[in-house]
């Protein structure tokens, strides 16, 4: 018997429409003016931040073309090309995955990658493979029939607009970026992985901003609405600073000479994904079912955010900092 995917509702497929015109704007227009990690890494921050609270679909789908665009310089390739826009579909769950084979002129992939953002309007995507030799990382031109979207694998309410569709690779052209293993050693993996912390945190300041926008608006604001505003206040003050800071350090040893990116990168993940959950609660408890039924640009914000944050891998990444953490103990004593 075969299965048809589900119909995907109008509502959602006219996000996703929405979502990829504005990469596409933001791709020609905006794109070519955000820095390169280790280049006023901390101005790069500031505008996946900013993209985040315009809107976190966008956000996610130009974090994954400017982190192509950082891949591909690290790893000594060309940039993308005017009018191509690059994914970054990297997901290693559990299952059969993708898999690298030589050609006689370059690699071939087979196979299906969940979790492709932008999987509809990306042109090109640097996607992660096993060969026989290990790991890697291959550019693909998203040509049909070779790469195609597997339709219906995206039912998500939360980041509905990004398109994170599984996409399914048949003998595909691609070619190898950089050495087996090289996508997660070199230094702007842990560079990367703040961006997208980035973007959560933009996506908080918007979750905030139906919160701010009462408190603003002439209405009464009682002690426990100016508790959880204050708050609010804090965490968000306190993360901006704390991404700002991370991008000057990663100006000052963007090679990490020092080796300090891994513990930079958990260290701020982490406080961000806490922030961002502490901000959907206090929201929550501040406005109550309001703005959730009422205003659907901020329920939009906090189903995305929601969802945004589990990329965070939580408890395996503060163990892992636990971990670094002790290691450095006796060395930060002395």
């Amino acid at each position: 018997m075969i299965i048809t995917p589900p119909e995907l509702p109008d509502h959602t497929r006219t996000l996703e429409r929405r979502t990829a015109d504005l990469f596409a704007d933001f791709v020609q227009r905006e794109a070519p003016d955000v820095p390169l990690p280790g280049r006023s890494t901390a101005r790069r921050f500031s505008a996946l931040s900013e993209l985040g609270k315009r809107d976190l679909c966008v956000a996610r789908l130009a974090e994954g073309h400017l982190d192509a665009a950082a891949i591909l310089q690290e790893l000594g390739h060309p940039l993308p090309a005017a009018g191509e826009r690059w994914g970054v579909w990297a997901a290693r769950p559990p299952g059969p995955g993708v898999h690298a084979t030589r050609a006689a002129r370059g690699w071939r992939i087979s196979g299906v990658k969940p979790y492709c953002s932008g999987a509809h309007s990306c042109t090109h995507a640097l996607v992660t493979a096993e060969a026989h030799d290990g790991y890697r990382l291959f550019a693909v031109a998203l040509d049909r029939p070779a790469a195609r979207p597997v339709e219906g694998t995206w039912p998500a309410i939360g980041m509905a607009g990004s398109d994170s569709l599984d996409m399914s690779f048949s003998n595909a052209c691609a070619r190898a970026v950089g050495e087996v293993e090289e996508y997660l050693t070199r230094p702007g993996f842990q560079h990367g992985g703040i961006g997208v912390a980035a973007c959560w945190l933009g996506g908080a300041h918007a979750v905030a901003a139906a919160l701010y926008e009462r408190a603003s608006g002439g209405g009464r604001m009682n002690e426990h609405m100016a508790a959880h505003l204050g708050t609010i206040d804090m965490l968000l003050h306190t993360a901006d600073e704390v991404v700002r800071g991370a991008g000057e350090d990663i100006d000052i040893d963007p090679l990490d000479e020092r080796r300090n990116a891994r513990a930079r990168s958990l260290r701020v993940r982490a406080l961000i994904e806490k922030v961002c959950t502490e901000v959907l609660d206090h929201v929550g408890r501040a406005t109550g079912a309001g703005p959730l039924c009422r205003d659907e640009r901020h329920a939009r914000a906090v189903a995305d955010l929601t969802v945004y944050i589990r990329q965070h891998h939580a408890e395996v990444n503060l163990a892992e900092l636990g971990r670094l953490a002790t290691a450095r103990a006796p060395e930060e004593a002395r």
